[in-house]
C-alpha cells in the first residue's frame, strides 16, 4: 500500500529512514520529494548534517553579524514569515516577530512587501534582543525596535532620519545604532548609499535583513560603477536612548559593512567598498568621530584585504586576505591593542568567501567557493574545519613582522549542489560542536549544521552523498536568489 505523504512539521523530526519512504514513496516518478531530511551523514567526509530550520527560504545571518543570544542557548534566523528562534539545546523553532500583514495593493509589488516587512538587524551582546527595523504603522516612518528573545515582548527604540534606509549594527552596550545614508540627493537612483543594482531597477534584497546573502547579478560591473559615482554620504549613529543621530564622516567613497565591536561599545569598524583591488578597504573609528584608522596597508599591486569580521574577544579583526588577487591566500589578524598581526595560509581549493571562528581560536572555518569566485578554485565547493598552526620562527623577527601560520583543512560537507550566488555564511554554535551554514542545495534555503566531530558509527542507510541526495529534491543546480523573500 502507497505510503502517505506526513505533515512536515512532523516529517521535520522523524530519523532520515523513516523520512525518506514517507517522501519518496509518495511521489511518482515524476515528482521530486517534498521535505527534505532533517538528518544524514555526508560519505564524503565522515559528518553528520543536521537541517535546523523547517521553513522553506529560512536564511540564516551574514556571517559577521551576531546571531546568538548572550548565553548561547538561542539563534535567530530569517523566513518568509518573520524573525525565528532556534533554541539551540532542543533544536526547536519558534517565530518570534512576525511580518506585518500586506496591504491588498503591495500584492504583486515585490519592493513594498519588502519594505513593509521586518528587517533582522543583529542580536544584543549584552541582553536577549534582537535588534530589527520596520515601518512605523503610525507615522510611516523607518523606526528601530526590539524583541525580547524569550517573551516576544517588543519595545520601539528610535526613528530614523528621514532618507535613511535602516541601520547595519548595534554597539556592546546596546545603546547606538549605526548606518550610511545619502548626503544630498542620489547621483543616480541606482547610486544610493546602499544601492545594490547596477541598474535602475531596485533589487528586492534576499537572505536575512543583516546581510544581503545573495550575491547581485552582474557584481563586478555594479561594483564598479557605484564606486566611480562618487555620491556623498554620511556615516552616523543614532543613540537608542535618546534617537539623537550624531554624524561620525562625510564621505564620497563607498562606505559599506559596518560592524561594532562585540566588546568596546565605542569602536565600529567600516570598509570603503568597491572591487577589493582598487580600495583601502578596512577602517576604524570611535564613536565620537576620532581615530579613523586604516587597518591594512597595502605593500604589493593587486593586494586585496576584505570580508572583515571581529574576533569573539572584540579585539581582533580577521579579514581575508590575498597579497595578489587570486593567487596566494591568508586568513590574517590584527590586534586593535598591540597593533601584531598574524597571517594564516591555505590552498586555492580551501579559500572560503567567508571564514568564522571559535572565542578561543582553536578552530576556524570556511564556507567555501566554486570555480566563479576570485580564487576560481576547480575542488573548493566545501564547507571547511581548519585547525591553525602558528609556524616557529627561527631567524629574524621583528614587532612589525606579520606572524606566520597555516591552517591544515578538514571538509565537513561536499556543497557540488549549492549555487554559491547564495553565500553560506558560515558560523560555529556557541559550544563548537556545529558549523552552521545557509544552503539551497535542496532548492529553497535552508539553515544547515554539520557537526565538527565526525559521526560514531552511523547506520549504513544514514551515510549518503550529499550532492546525490540533494538531487532528489532538485535535480538541477538551484537558483541563486531564495524565492518569496
Amino acid at each position: 500500500m502507497k505510503r502517505k505523504l506526513l505533515p512536515a512539521p512532523i516529517a521535520h523530526l522523524l530519523p532520515l529512514g523513516a523520512l525518506l519512504l514517507s517522501t519518496l514513496d509518495a511521489q511518482s516518478p515524476a515528482q521530486s520529494p517534498a521535505t527534505p531530511p532533517q538528518t544524514w551523514v555526508d560519505r564524503d567526509t565522515g559528518h553528520r548534517v543536521w537541517r535546523l530550520t523547517p521553513e522553506p527560504t529560512s536564511t540564516g545571518f551574514y556571517f559577521n553579524n551576531n546571531a546568538y543570544s548572550p548565553d548561547g542557548t538561542m539563534m535567530i534566523y530569517t523566513a518568509p514569515d518573520g524573525i525565528h528562534v532556534l533554541d539551540l539545546p532542543t533544536r526547536n523553532t519558534r517565530l518570534l516577530v512576525p511580518n506585518p500583514p500586506h496591504e491588498s495593493s503591495a500584492t504583486d509589488d515585490p519592493m513594498a512587501r519588502y519594505r513593509n516587512n521586518v528587517h533582522a538587524i543583529v542580536v544584543g551582546h549584552k541582553t536577549p534582543s534582537i535588534f530589527f527595523s520596520r515601518i512605523d504603522p503610525l507615522s510611516k516612518a523607518n523606526t528601530i525596535y526590539k524583541a525580547d528573545m524569550h517573551s516576544g515582548e517588543i519595545t520601539k527604540l528610535a526613528t530614523l532620519p528621514q532618507g535613511a534606509p535602516g541601520v547595519a549594527t548595534i554597539n556592546a552596550d546596546e545603546t547606538l545604532a549605526a548606518g550610511t545614508m545619502n548626503d544630498g540627493p542620489p547621483v543616480a537612483p541606482e547610486y544610493g548609499a546602499n544601492a545594490t543594482s547596477p541598474t535602475g531597477t531596485p533589487r528586492v534584497p534576499t537572505g536575512a535583513s543583516s546581510g544581503t546573502l545573495v550575491q547581485p547579478e552582474n557584481k563586478g560591473q555594479m561594483m564598479e560603477r557605484r564606486l566611480a559615482s562618487r555620491q556623498p554620504l554620511i556615516l552616523y549613529t543614532i543613540n537608542l536612548q535618546t534617537g539623537k543621530t550624531t554624524t561620525l564622516l562625510h564621505s564620497t567613497d563607498w562606505v559599506n559593512h559596518l560592524l561594532f565591536s562585540p566588546a568596546d561599545p565605542t569602536l565600529l569598524m567600516y570598509c570603503h567598498e568597491g572591487p577589493w583591488q582598487k580600495v583601502d578597504r578596512i577602517w576604524t573609528i570611535r564613536t565620537d568621530g576620532t581615530q579613523n584608522t586604516l587597518i591594512h596597508h597595502r605593500t604589493f599591486a593587486m593586494e586585496i584585504a576584505g570580508h572583515e569580521f571581529w574576533g569573539l574577544d572584540g579585539k581582533t579583526l580577521w579579514y581575508d586576505w590575498q597579497p595578489i588577487k587570486g593567487q596566494d591566500f591568508y586568513l590574517a589578524a590584527y590586534d586593535i591593542d598591540s597593533h601584531r598581526r598574524r597571517a594564516f595560509h591555505m590552498d586555492r581549493n580551501e579559500w572560503s568567501i567567508h571564514f568564522n571562528l571559535t572565542q578561543d581560536e582553536s578552530l576556524f572555518t570556511g564556507d567555501g567557493g566554486d570555480p566563479g569566485q576570485v580564487a576560481k578554485a576547480p575542488d573548493g565547493e566545501y564547507i571547511e574545519l581548519f585547525r591553525p598552526q602558528t609556524i616557529k620562527v627561527d631567524g629574524i623577527n621583528q614587532p612589525d613582522f606579520i606572524q606566520p601560520g597555516v591552517f591544515h583543512a578538514e571538509h565537513l560537507v561536499n556543497m557540488a549542489q549549492h549555487n554559491y550566488k547564495l553565500e553560506p555564511n558560515v558560523r560555529f554554535s556557541p559550544d563548537k560542536s556545529l558549523v552552521i551554514f545557509t544552503s539551497n542545495m535542496f532548492g529553497p534555503s535552508y539553515v544547515f549544521g554539520v557537526e565538527t566531530a565526525k559521526a560514531v558509527n552511523p547506520k549504513p542507510e544514514e551515510v549518503l552523498s550529499t550532492p546525490t541526495l540533494a538531487a532528489r529534491f532538485n535535480p538541477g543546480k538551484p537558483p541563486a536568489t531564495p524565492p518569496n523573500k
